[in-house]
């Protein structure tokens, strides 16, 4: 839902994930919807832990992971009040010695890493329509995490905003390689100030729409 931004509130999504996860499968049938079961076991639980066993992709880079583990996450959160005492904590199970990390210290690293790092973003932009594809898959991405979870920093959104739209050099590379892809990563900004994720500057937010409106126009005359 996420993705074609069909959600209106924020526990729609983790009442999706619920409904979409409250079947069992065993001696007592398979595939019987068993919501009341999952809700009194998510009413009662404080912690969720996620493992990544790949250096390659990490939280922000597929949706899988705000999808189901941030969703889960969501829903229970709902369940419990809404006040955020629900915990999730990521174990890179890869890495030397693995431990327990806070789900949002390991969203800030990679943010900072990968999709705000210079040196990554000029190489996924110069390979052309792919690199595009894969930015505009991280802007979504951080959409997802922010309604899940309420991962809601200004300064990925800023930055986010600065290096892929605002920036004229970065903004002609991606209109020319993946036209629709830039439309998605304007898009997506403005989606995140339009819900409450992002407190922008009015003037950057002008200057968003004339870049929506633009490449929306040029996508339709081809």
């Amino acid at each position: 839902r996420v993705t074609d931004s069909s959600w209106e509130e924020e526990t729609d999504l983790g009442d999706t994930w619920a409904k979409r996860n409250a079947f069992s499968f065993g001696k007592g049938g398979r595939g019987v919807e068993r919501r009341a079961t999952l809700d009194a076991l998510m009413k009662t639980t404080g912690q969720v832990v996620q493992c990544i066993d790949s250096v390659e992709y990490g939280l922000t880079d597929i949706q899988e992971y705000y999808a189901n583990t941030g969703a889960m996450v969501r829903a229970m959160d709902d369940l419990q009040g809404g006040e955020g005492k629900v915990n999730a904590a990521i174990i890179e199970s890869y890495s030397r010695a693995p431990r327990p990390k806070k789900l949002n210290d390991v969203l800030r690293l990679e943010y900072r890493s990968k999709l705000l790092n210079p040196k990554w973003a000029n190489t996924m932009v110069d390979q052309g329509s792919g690199g595009a594809f894969e930015v505009s898959q991280r802007m979504t991405a951080l959409i997802g995490w922010g309604a899940t979870t309420k991962f809601k920093e200004n300064w990925v959104y800023d930055q986010s905003a600065d290096t892929y739209a605002l920036d004229p050099e970065m903004a002609q590379k991606l209109r020319d390689s993946n036209p629709e892809a830039f439309k998605n990563i304007v898009g997506r900004l403005l989606e995140a100030s339009r819900r409450g994720m992002w407190d922008a500057d009015k003037d950057k937010i002008d200057e968003l729409l004339g870049l929506y409106e633009d490449i929306d126009d040029q996508m339709e005359l081809g």
